[in-house]
Protein backbone atom coordinates (compact mmCIF):
# COMPACT_ATOMS: atom_id res chain seq x y z
CA UNK A 1 0.00 0.00 0.00
CA UNK A 2 1.38 3.28 -0.91
CA UNK A 3 1.71 6.31 2.05
CA UNK A 4 1.21 9.27 1.90
CA UNK A 5 4.06 11.69 2.71
CA UNK A 6 3.25 13.78 5.91
CA UNK A 7 3.43 17.62 5.49
CA UNK A 8 5.60 19.52 7.99
CA UNK A 9 2.64 20.36 10.60
CA UNK A 10 1.65 16.17 10.31
CA UNK A 11 5.55 15.39 10.59
CA UNK A 12 5.83 16.73 13.85
CA UNK A 13 2.93 13.63 15.68
CA UNK A 14 3.05 9.79 15.25
CA UNK A 15 -1.36 9.64 14.53
CA UNK A 16 -0.05 8.61 10.42
CA UNK A 17 2.22 5.50 11.72
CA UNK A 18 1.33 2.60 9.54
CA UNK A 19 1.79 -0.86 11.09
CA UNK A 20 3.86 -3.18 9.14
CA UNK A 21 5.07 -6.94 9.23
CA UNK A 22 8.19 -6.30 7.32
CA UNK A 23 10.62 -3.76 6.83
CA UNK A 24 9.66 -1.54 4.47
CA UNK A 25 11.94 -1.78 1.01
CA UNK A 26 13.71 2.18 1.11
CA UNK A 27 14.72 1.19 4.84
CA UNK A 28 16.30 -1.44 3.99
CA UNK A 29 17.78 -0.90 1.36
CA UNK A 30 18.97 2.54 3.35
CA UNK A 31 20.95 0.08 6.20
CA UNK A 32 22.40 -2.42 3.20
CA UNK A 33 24.08 0.77 1.86
CA UNK A 34 24.93 2.64 4.62
CA UNK A 35 28.67 1.91 6.48
CA UNK A 36 28.04 3.92 9.80
CA UNK A 37 25.00 4.87 11.72
CA UNK A 38 24.52 7.24 15.25
CA UNK A 39 23.02 5.44 18.29
CA UNK A 40 21.54 7.52 20.56
CA UNK A 41 21.43 6.05 24.14
CA UNK A 42 20.13 8.03 27.53
CA UNK A 43 20.42 8.09 31.23
CA UNK A 44 19.19 10.52 34.02
CA UNK A 45 17.89 12.62 30.60
CA UNK A 46 21.27 12.89 29.50
CA UNK A 47 21.72 11.58 25.71
CA UNK A 48 24.77 10.32 24.47
CA UNK A 49 25.49 9.67 20.59
CA UNK A 50 28.15 7.27 19.47
CA UNK A 51 28.74 6.69 15.51
CA UNK A 52 28.95 3.06 15.18
CA UNK A 53 29.50 0.46 12.71
CA UNK A 54 26.68 -2.20 12.52
CA UNK A 55 25.86 -5.17 10.47
CA UNK A 56 21.44 -5.46 9.48
CA UNK A 57 20.32 -9.02 9.66
CA UNK A 58 16.71 -9.57 7.75
CA UNK A 59 16.19 -12.79 10.26
CA UNK A 60 18.45 -16.13 11.73
CA UNK A 61 18.18 -18.76 13.66
CA UNK A 62 17.73 -16.22 16.59
CA UNK A 63 15.22 -14.16 15.37
CA UNK A 64 12.89 -14.11 12.79
CA UNK A 65 12.61 -10.29 13.29
CA UNK A 66 14.88 -7.77 11.84
CA UNK A 67 17.89 -7.03 13.90
CA UNK A 68 20.71 -4.75 13.89
CA UNK A 69 23.89 -5.87 15.62
CA UNK A 70 26.77 -3.15 17.19
CA UNK A 71 30.32 -4.46 19.31
CA UNK A 72 30.59 -2.14 22.33
CA UNK A 73 33.80 -1.87 24.81
CA UNK A 74 31.53 -3.07 27.60
CA UNK A 75 32.91 -0.29 30.15
CA UNK A 76 31.87 2.61 27.72
CA UNK A 77 28.76 5.18 28.42
CA UNK A 78 26.63 3.59 25.81
CA UNK A 79 27.01 0.23 27.39
CA UNK A 80 26.47 1.83 30.71
CA UNK A 81 23.53 3.55 29.53
CA UNK A 82 21.77 1.10 27.61
CA UNK A 83 21.96 -1.45 30.53
CA UNK A 84 20.49 1.06 32.52
CA UNK A 85 17.86 2.21 29.90
CA UNK A 86 17.16 -0.06 27.13
CA UNK A 87 15.73 2.53 24.57
CA UNK A 88 17.61 3.04 22.40
CA UNK A 89 17.41 5.61 18.78
CA UNK A 90 19.49 4.84 15.50
CA UNK A 91 19.80 7.56 12.59
CA UNK A 92 21.11 6.02 9.60
CA UNK A 93 21.39 7.47 5.68
CA UNK A 94 22.77 6.29 2.54
CA UNK A 95 23.37 9.88 0.61
CA UNK A 96 27.19 11.45 1.49
CA UNK A 97 27.57 14.17 3.92
CA UNK A 98 30.56 15.97 2.56
CA UNK A 99 29.45 19.53 3.01
CA UNK A 100 29.64 21.58 -0.24
CA UNK A 101 31.97 24.97 0.03
CA UNK A 102 29.33 27.69 -0.26
CA UNK A 103 30.29 31.18 -1.45
CA UNK A 104 31.92 33.54 1.53
CA UNK A 105 32.86 30.77 3.77
CA UNK A 106 36.16 30.14 4.64
CA UNK A 107 37.51 26.80 4.23
CA UNK A 108 38.82 24.73 7.30
CA UNK A 109 42.05 22.50 7.56
CA UNK A 110 43.31 24.02 4.46
CA UNK A 111 41.24 22.79 1.82
CA UNK A 112 41.82 24.17 -1.26
CA UNK A 113 39.65 26.69 -2.85
CA UNK A 114 37.33 25.48 -5.75
CA UNK A 115 40.09 27.35 -8.61
CA UNK A 116 42.67 24.73 -6.85
CA UNK A 117 40.44 21.35 -7.12
CA UNK A 118 41.49 18.69 -9.61
CA UNK A 119 39.24 17.43 -12.14
CA UNK A 120 38.47 13.87 -9.89
CA UNK A 121 38.06 16.44 -6.44
CA UNK A 122 35.54 18.21 -8.24
CA UNK A 123 33.70 15.53 -9.88
CA UNK A 124 33.88 13.58 -6.51
CA UNK A 125 32.38 16.70 -4.76
CA UNK A 126 29.26 17.27 -7.51
CA UNK A 127 28.77 13.49 -6.46
CA UNK A 128 28.43 13.87 -2.85
CA UNK A 129 26.12 16.88 -3.44
CA UNK A 130 24.07 15.30 -5.95
CA UNK A 131 20.46 14.02 -5.43
CA UNK A 132 22.14 10.17 -5.60
CA UNK A 133 20.49 9.30 -2.58
CA UNK A 134 16.88 8.62 -0.94
CA UNK A 135 16.06 8.60 2.42
CA UNK A 136 17.24 8.75 6.22
CA UNK A 137 15.79 6.83 8.88
CA UNK A 138 15.38 6.81 12.57
CA UNK A 139 15.05 3.26 14.06
CA UNK A 140 13.83 3.31 17.65
CA UNK A 141 14.08 0.26 19.30
CA UNK A 142 15.17 -1.59 22.21
CA UNK A 143 18.62 -2.68 22.82
CA UNK A 144 20.25 -5.64 24.66
CA UNK A 145 23.50 -7.36 25.80
CA UNK A 146 23.70 -10.77 24.10
CA UNK A 147 24.63 -13.47 26.92
CA UNK A 148 28.70 -13.77 26.47
CA UNK A 149 29.85 -17.10 25.40
CA UNK A 150 26.69 -17.97 24.03
CA UNK A 151 25.98 -19.78 20.17
CA UNK A 152 24.00 -16.16 19.87
CA UNK A 153 26.56 -14.21 20.81
CA UNK A 154 29.03 -16.09 18.28
CA UNK A 155 26.77 -15.94 15.53
CA UNK A 156 26.59 -11.95 15.61
CA UNK A 157 29.65 -11.56 16.09
CA UNK A 158 30.55 -13.65 13.25
CA UNK A 159 27.99 -12.15 11.03
CA UNK A 160 29.68 -8.60 11.97
CA UNK A 161 32.80 -9.14 11.50
CA UNK A 162 32.31 -10.51 7.95
CA UNK A 163 30.47 -7.47 7.13
CA UNK A 164 32.74 -5.33 8.35
CA UNK A 165 36.30 -6.33 6.73
CA UNK A 166 37.09 -3.83 4.36
CA UNK A 167 40.96 -2.98 2.59
CA UNK A 168 43.48 -0.94 4.62
CA UNK A 169 42.49 2.17 1.55
CA UNK A 170 38.51 1.84 2.96
CA UNK A 171 39.46 2.30 6.70
CA UNK A 172 41.47 4.96 7.11
CA UNK A 173 40.30 7.71 8.84
CA UNK A 174 37.30 6.27 9.91
CA UNK A 175 35.95 5.81 13.60
CA UNK A 176 34.61 3.81 15.71
CA UNK A 177 31.80 4.02 18.62
CA UNK A 178 32.42 8.06 18.84
CA UNK A 179 35.42 7.84 20.60
CA UNK A 180 37.58 9.68 18.44
CA UNK A 181 40.02 6.56 17.81
CA UNK A 182 41.25 6.44 14.30
CA UNK A 183 41.14 2.74 13.21
CA UNK A 184 44.28 0.69 12.07
CA UNK A 185 44.41 -0.86 9.14
CA UNK A 186 42.54 -3.80 9.90
CA UNK A 187 39.03 -1.32 10.98
CA UNK A 188 39.85 -2.06 14.25
CA UNK A 189 38.12 -5.33 13.74
CA UNK A 190 40.50 -7.59 16.42
CA UNK A 191 39.94 -5.10 18.98
CA UNK A 192 36.50 -3.46 18.40
CA UNK A 193 34.65 -6.63 16.74
CA UNK A 194 36.88 -9.82 17.57
CA UNK A 195 38.03 -9.17 21.06
CA UNK A 196 37.41 -11.22 23.88
CA UNK A 197 36.16 -8.44 26.10
CA UNK A 198 33.99 -6.80 23.39
CA UNK A 199 30.14 -7.30 24.08
CA UNK A 200 27.58 -7.93 21.29
CA UNK A 201 24.90 -5.01 21.10
CA UNK A 202 21.22 -6.30 19.71
CA UNK A 203 18.67 -4.13 18.71
CA UNK A 204 15.23 -5.39 18.27
CA UNK A 205 13.24 -2.77 15.47
CA UNK A 206 10.16 -1.07 16.96
CA UNK A 207 9.11 1.81 14.68
CA UNK A 208 10.97 3.45 12.01
CA UNK A 209 10.40 7.39 10.64
CA UNK A 210 12.05 8.54 7.12
CA UNK A 211 12.59 11.84 5.69
CA UNK A 212 14.15 12.78 2.23
CA UNK A 213 15.71 16.11 1.12
CA UNK A 214 12.23 17.56 0.22
CA UNK A 215 11.10 16.97 3.73
CA UNK A 216 8.81 13.86 3.04
CA UNK A 217 8.32 12.05 6.00
CA UNK A 218 7.08 8.45 6.64
CA UNK A 219 6.20 6.76 9.84
CA UNK A 220 6.05 2.94 10.36
CA UNK A 221 5.61 0.13 13.05
CA UNK A 222 7.14 -3.00 12.73
CA UNK A 223 4.40 -5.79 13.77
CA UNK A 224 5.63 -7.66 16.56
CA UNK A 225 3.99 -9.24 19.74
CA UNK A 226 4.81 -6.49 21.91
CA UNK A 227 3.49 -4.12 19.65
CA UNK A 228 -0.58 -3.48 19.33
CA UNK A 229 -2.40 -3.79 16.00
CA UNK A 230 -4.69 -0.91 16.37
CA UNK A 231 -1.72 1.77 15.17
CA UNK A 232 -4.09 4.48 13.50
CA UNK A 233 -3.80 3.47 9.55
CA UNK A 234 -2.79 0.01 9.49
CA UNK A 235 -4.87 -2.69 7.27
Amino acid sequence: MDQIALNHEASAGDTHKQLVSSLPPEVVQCLENARFLHLATCTDNQPHVSLMNYTYIPSSQFSSAPVIVMTTNPSSKKTNNLVVNPNVSLLVHDWVSHRPPTQGRRMSGGSPGPEHRSSLASLLLNLNTSAISSISATINGTAELVARGSEEESFYRSQHLENNTFDSEGVVGAFNGGGGEQLPEDGGRECFVAGEEVRVILVHIKDIRTSDWKGSVKDWVLASEGNAPNVNGAR
